[in-house]
């Protein structure tokens, strides 16, 4: 019986997710009648291999589990499944060492043991192997010889090993299912994100930013730390209801409009937006980012402005109203006369190629990663055809699920290929909030990677609003430790926090509708605002995800015991491929206005150690050291530092 595989997900409907570099671990039950000794193996092969490679799967009393694992050294698709089998000869040997302990005739034995060696033997393909097993066979089947020579023969360690590497696997077992692994480069699953609108960088709020404009901030963006620069559309915008400031539907002459709005008689998807450059300019800001580590990752909003021009050539990609109007988009109460949502029934392969066709002209101009506007109102089956047909041909293209709504239509994304999702975390505030919502994202990490923005042009949480600086610094921490992948809005290293009115999450002054200039050149050294600006923070946030492996897996979270429900406490830990390991145990002031202590019972074994040990924990924030063990205090006032970080070593190292 082999029960239980991981990873596995929905039976082997759908792969797993993995980088390349990460070792794949395989486990599973496995056991059947009697107290023969079993033994089982992983075989694999990835992308493109015509031969099944394998590895041993040792048995872990401990877990009562049967675990191996495989490098996974390229991206692609991979295959694996579980074999197992009775090791009749180890069965045979703990048997007998036994009967030899106890002074027991063991003639009879031998002579058994001769036969399993000589199947061993006929199912041997190398023939040097081949020809010591039989003379082991011969030997062992030698009545003329002394049974405790025969005996001390068997015991042998060399045979052993022989044969275990060459079994007969006489009753050999193969899982019911072949499993699939997609495996993604690294930017897939550990990134810190940077979302900027290039119209607001040209420093002054009356002139519309451009390409080259937003190219010089870069340099800013990339000594913060951050990976990946993602740019709203950067398409022509429509006039037709056309949003004002703030969202307004009586747009004055200058309103620049929503840039989700897409589509003008200048073009639609494929075209740039004429007062940001042209597509050589855009080109220029990507090889300009990518000379400074950065990757720039574009919005893919599959809708449109009243004026696109699929409206005039393909009506009946939209939906149509009783009174032979276009329906336009809506989220009640809220209504978005300036978009129009897509209809994928009427002309699906149509519409089907032209969807296609639009992500690879921007791969073509050097996009890799597109974060995708609200694909949960498109069709699932869209999605799953679009990403497997781009994956077979560019598996390092990275798509970002911009999905908030029901989980299991966010799991389903995540499962049909999308690399990453949006998350509820911006929402989840309290302790038992983030509690319970991280470990259902660590229960989904085989298949789903959170992007845990701390705030969008769409999300300013109440949270962010009233709790001042230090709310600013402890959302920062949260979702950069928590999740190997976060992000941020433009403008919250400057604390913006006033929305338009009480109750809304939406920015006063929104930059979805107008220009946002920010004068980032008075917050640095000896500007007029040096030290007002959370610039470092997110700085020393990102060094320190960089320099800590731990930091890059959602499957290794664990939550720790803490007795004030304002504070969490949370640990991550990576075996080291050069030996030992990487611990960080980070513990959180979730009040942003007054100073909480508390008591932490830390986990030991979770942390690599036995109960009564005790060890080093460097703050990566501070640089204070503390010696700590299983029990310890806290105290954490937000107006110092609302966090502790802490690396974990053992005393003496």
């Amino acid at each position: 019986m082999i029960e239980r595989v991981r990873p596995e997900v929905d039976a082997g409907r759908f792969p797993a997710k993995r980088v390349v570099g990460e070792a794949c671990i395989v486990s599973a039950d496995i056991f059947k009648d009697g107290h023969d000794q079993l033994a089982a193996r992983v075989r694999y092969r990835g992308r493109g291999e015509g031969e099944w490679s394998y590895v041993a799967m040792p048995y872990d009393p401990d877990a009562d589990r049967w675990a191996g694992a495989f490098l996974l050294d390229r991206i692609g698709e991979w295959r694996f499944t579980v074999e197992a089998w009775t090791d009749s000869f180890a069965t045979w040997v703990s048997g007998l060492e036994k009967k030899v302990a106890a002074g027991q005739d063991v003639a009879l034995e031998l002579l058994e043991g001769g036969e399993i060696i000589e199947r061993a033997a006929r199912a041997c393909k190398d023939r040097a192997v081949r020809a010591s097993l039989t003379q082991a066979a011969t030997t062992l089947r030698d009545t003329t010889a002394p049974v405790a020579e025969r005996a001390r023969e068997a015991l042998d360690p060399g045979l052993l090993a022989l044969i275990t590497q060459h079994p007969s696997r006489d009753d050999l077992t193969e899982y019911s299912r072949q499993l699939l692994i997609t495996v993604d480069r690294v930017r897939a699953a550990f990134a810190a994100w940077y979302e900027m609108f290039p119209r607001s960088q040209s420093g002054s709020p009356k002139r519309h930013g451009t390409f080259a404009d937003a190219e010089r901030q870069l340099p800013r963006i990339a000594q913060l730390g951050f990976d990946v620069v993602y740019l709203p559309p950067i398409h022509p915008i429509g006039d037709a209801f056309r949003k004002g400031k703030n969202n307004t539907l009586e747009p004055l002459p200058d309103d620049v409009g929503s840039p989700w709005a897409i589509g003008s008689k200048e073009g639609g998807h494929t075209a740039v937006h004429a007062q940001l450059g042209t597509l050589a300019d855009f080109e220029h800001f990507v090889r300009r980012a990518s000379e400074l580590g950065l990757e720039v990752a574009l919005d893919y909003a599959l809708q449109t402005s009243p004026d696109h021009p699929w409206v005039r050539e393909h009506p009946d990609w939209f939906r149509s109203r009783p009174d032979g109007t276009i329906q336009y988009a809506e989220n009640p109460p809220k209504k978005y006369q300036d978009i129009y949502p897509l209809n994928f029934d009427n002309d699906p392969e149509g519409s089907y190629a032209e969807m296609l066709r639009i992500v690879r002209l921007w791969m073509d101009h050097g996009v890799r990663i597109f974060r995708v506007d609200n694909p949960h109102t498109k069709p699932v089956s869209f999605w799953h055809r679009l990403l497997a047909e781009v994956r077979q041909t560019d598996p390092d293209v990275v798509f970002l699920a911009e999905a908030f709504t029901k989980p299991a239509m966010m799991h389903t994304l995540a499962k049909i290929g999308f690399g990453q999702s949006y998350t509820y975390f911006t929402w989840k505030n309290s302790k038992q909030e983030l509690y319970e919502y991280f470990s259902e994202l660590r229960d989904a990490a085989a298949y789903m990677r959170p992007n845990a923005f701390v705030n969008t042009p769409d999300i300013l949480h109440a949270y962010l609003q009233y709790g001042g600086p230090a709310a600013f610094k402890i959302r920062a921490v949260l979702a950069a430790m928590l999740s190997p992948t976060w992000g941020v809005y433009s403008g919250y290293e400057l604390f913006e926090h006033v929305a338009v009115r009480p109750g809304s999450e939406e920015y006063l002054d929104s930059e979805k509708y107008q220009y946002r200039p920010r004068d980032w050149a008075a917050y640095e050294p000896g500007g007029p605002r040096e030290g007002q600006s959370l610039a470092p923070y997110l700085t020393r946030l990102n060094v320190i995800r960089r320099a800590h492996p731990a930091l890059h897996r959602l499957r290794n979270l664990r939550f720790h015991w803490v007795d004030n429900s304002e504070i969490v406490c949370f640990s991550k830990r990576e075996p080291l491929p050069g030996g030992g390991e990487d611990v960080v145990v980070t513990v959180v002031n979730l009040d942003s206005h007054g100073t909480r202590e508390g008591n932490i019972s830390l986990d030991m074994p979770e942390l690599g150690f036995d109960w009564h040990e005790t060890f080093a924990a460097h703050d990566e924030l501070t640089g204070q050291t503390f010696h700590w063990g299983q029990f310890d205090f806290v105290r954490l006032d937000p107006a110092v530092e609302p966090a502790h970080v802490l690396t974990i070593h053992r005393l003496g190292t």
